[in-house]
């Protein structure tokens, strides 16, 4: 295969250790950008101090390293992207397309949970207000290069949502589109429960003018309970010790082909052995997958 300009990424927020359904989500980015002869960053996603766990970007560098899977370039800090998102808000701003809203969560929810544009015209200054975006030209469904064609919520794809928070804080759908275009990712391959926010973010690309990546959502891990493993359910930190074993999980929760003389392989050279036969269209076109902790 032609080296190709493919440009991929994985972007933790640190709020905890890398658990099995990150890896997941690192290992599927990884494994598409190598096989496609392309760059794999790493971007790690502190702009959320209150939800930040100190010490965890440290940790969670040193679990993908542990686990073979090694970025390219320096490491991107979204704590230290903050002009580029303030540059990105004024452009808005002078261009219309964004206005200052003092709507509380509890007035959203009396209307029915979503947005109703209720600041649009009310020409609100900046002091304890969001910042929401004026959505003109709602993006409604998009293609999943995994999935197929995606269609959203109507209702949520037309709402002007916040890019910038009434405490001050850049809002997420803002710094991954900006981060995103500024290291010229091409393909974004992340779990299946940042499917929602896709349309959005599509639709900051538009305003700003920007070529759209592609997107691949991944199934989900869920625990015994049907819970997605996560951070926030206490999902188990990924083990310290031989990462053998939980590779080879993860590459047969990704339904690729594995045999049982992959475990002798090194890790190393599992890595190998998974980018050369890696089949996209072998992984699971359903949103979550049981992977029961007892088998890590």
């Amino acid at each position: 295969m032609m080296p190709t300009d493919y440009i991929g990424r994985f972007a933790p927020s640190p709020s905890g250790e890398l658990h099995f359904g990150s890896l997941i989500a690192a290992l599927g980015s990884y494994l598409q950008a190598r096989a496609h002869q392309g760059i794999w960053r790493v971007r790690i996603e502190d702009i959320d101090p209150p939800r930040e766990v100190p010490g965890a970007a440290e940790t969670i560098l040193r679990q993908l390293e542990h686990y073979g899977l090694q970025w390219d370039g320096d490491v991107l800090w979204q704590s230290q992207r903050h002009d580029a998102y303030r540059e990105r808000l004024a452009w808005l701003h002078a261009q219309g397309l964004s206005y200052y809203c003092t709507c509380t969560r509890s007035r959203i929810q009396s209307v029915g949970g979503v947005y109703d544009g209720h600041c649009r015209t009310l020409r609100h200054g900046p002091e304890n207000a969001a910042v929401r975006v004026m959505q003109r030209h709602p993006v409604t469904h998009f293609d999943d290069r995994l999935l197929g064609e995606i269609h959203a919520d109507a209702r949520l794809a037309r709402e002007d949502f916040i890019i910038h928070r009434r405490d001050g804080l850049f809002a997420y759908n803002l710094a991954v589109v900006v981060d995103d275009h500024f290291q010229g990712i091409s393909e974004i391959v992340r779990g299946a429960d940042l499917i929602e926010p896709t349309v959005r973010q599509i639709s900051l690309y538009q305003l700003f003018g920007w070529p759209v990546p592609d997107y691949i959502h991944l199934p989900l891990a869920v625990n015994e309970k049907g819970m997605k493993l996560s951070k926030q359910n206490h999902a188990p930190a990924l083990p310290t010790g031989d990462p053998r074993p939980v590779l080879i999980n993860a590459l047969q929760f990704l339904n690729q082909d594995v045999t049982n003389e992959w475990q002798d392989l090194r890790t190393e050279e599992i890595l190998e052995k998974a980018v050369a036969q890696w089949a996209l269209n072998n992984v699971p076109k359903i949103q979550h997958s049981q992977m029961r902790l007892a088998e890590l």
